[in-house]
């Protein structure tokens, strides 16, 4: 799918790196009318864009409206694939089902699906996750690896090494990673992936990655039940957080990693997340649906698999468990 003319001026308007591009040579870039180009500025205008224009020297853009939109997360985002395909939504029931109804009509790798508000948000087990409007990230995206079944739980790993290093590029904090799917800051929880797919024995058709971060929540955001054990980027930082450029830095992250495991493998991705693990070298308690393990955490396996060293020395491979960390 071509990018649409709005989408084309977006870009240009960010890579001129705030200098004057006139109506003209947007026009010539575009391959479009100098009416249309006028058009176009208007609706971004109106959509929250400030936008500058000046006889002779041509348009420019002062700031940013503060939402997530298709235009905002656009201006300045550097992938070549993922986010180059956003649907918005002001409020939803979750992403996730949003994201899994476009992957089987055909939507291609990198579809983000965005919104402001989930009314159905959920994290792994189908727990309920809370989505307050315009304070969090909720979002899913679309990945359609060439690969057998059994790797895609390291997709999880990759993803979470890709929010960890888009926290510490926007806002300079040091989050870690709490396995399988935690990212915690001073010990409490920031964000939550929720990786789904749909393959056969022999091969992934696709998979559906949610994300889902507490941005610019304040303390009395959260529910009760949770307080004591959520956190969001703003209290930590003790600033609001440009939730669009955290947005950017996600998706940029996952496709470089992305990138680096179809050419090198899991091998130094592994080491990677390792190093941000919360829980590596601590005891543990690993509560699976049918017993509980306790042990000394040792490190994950080339599939991503937790592993735990018992009392007794024995090496316990743990495939999807809550875990607590003991000391």
């Amino acid at each position: 799918m071509a990018p649409s003319i709005k989408q084309q001026l977006i870009a240009a308007l960010s890579n001129a790196n705030g200098q004057f591009l006139s109506g003209q040579a947007l026009a010539e870039m575009i391959g479009c009318s100098r009416t249309a180009i006028w058009k176009h500025i208007e609706e971004l205008r109106k959509s929250g864009f400030e936008l500058e224009a000046v006889r002779k020297k041509g348009y420019r853009i002062i700031e940013l409206p503060d939402q997530m939109t298709e235009n905002e997360i656009l201006f300045g985002l550097t992938t070549e694939c993922f986010g180059r395909h956003i649907y918005h939504f002001d409020k939803i029931d979750s992403t996730q089902v949003k994201a899994h109804q476009l992957a089987e009509k055909g939507a291609p790798e990198g579809t983000v699906v965005i919104a402001e508000e989930q009314t159905s948000g959920r994290g792994r087990m189908s727990r309920p996750w809370h989505s307050l409007k315009k304070k969090g990230v909720w979002m899913s995206f679309i990945v359609r690896p060439k690969l057998h079944l059994q790797q895609a739980p390291q997709f999880t790993l990759i993803t979470a090494i890709a929010v960890v290093k888009a926290i510490e590029e926007t806002t300079g904090l040091e989050p870690e990673i709490k396995w399988p799917n935690d990212i915690l800051l001073n010990g409490k929880k920031i964000t939550g992936i929720l990786t789904e797919l749909q393959g056969e024995a022999d091969h992934i058709h696709y998979l559906i990655i949610g994300i889902g971060m507490n941005v610019n929540h304040a303390k009395a955001d959260f529910p009760e039940e949770v307080k004591e054990i959520a956190t969001s980027l703003a209290i930590e930082k003790g600033e609001q957080v440009a939730r669009a450029v955290l947005v950017q830095n996600v998706l940029k992250n996952f496709e470089k990693y992305y990138q680096l495991y179809v050419e090198k493998g899991f091998a130094p991705l592994k080491l990677l997340w390792e190093s941000y693990a919360v829980s590596i070298g601590k005891t543990i308690v690993a509560k699976t649906l049918t017993s509980e393990i306790t042990g000394k955490a040792v490190g994950i396996t080339e599939e991503g698999v937790l592993k735990i060293e018992g009392e007794d020395g024995q090496i316990h491979h743990i495939y999807s468990a809550d875990i607590e960390i003991k000391s």
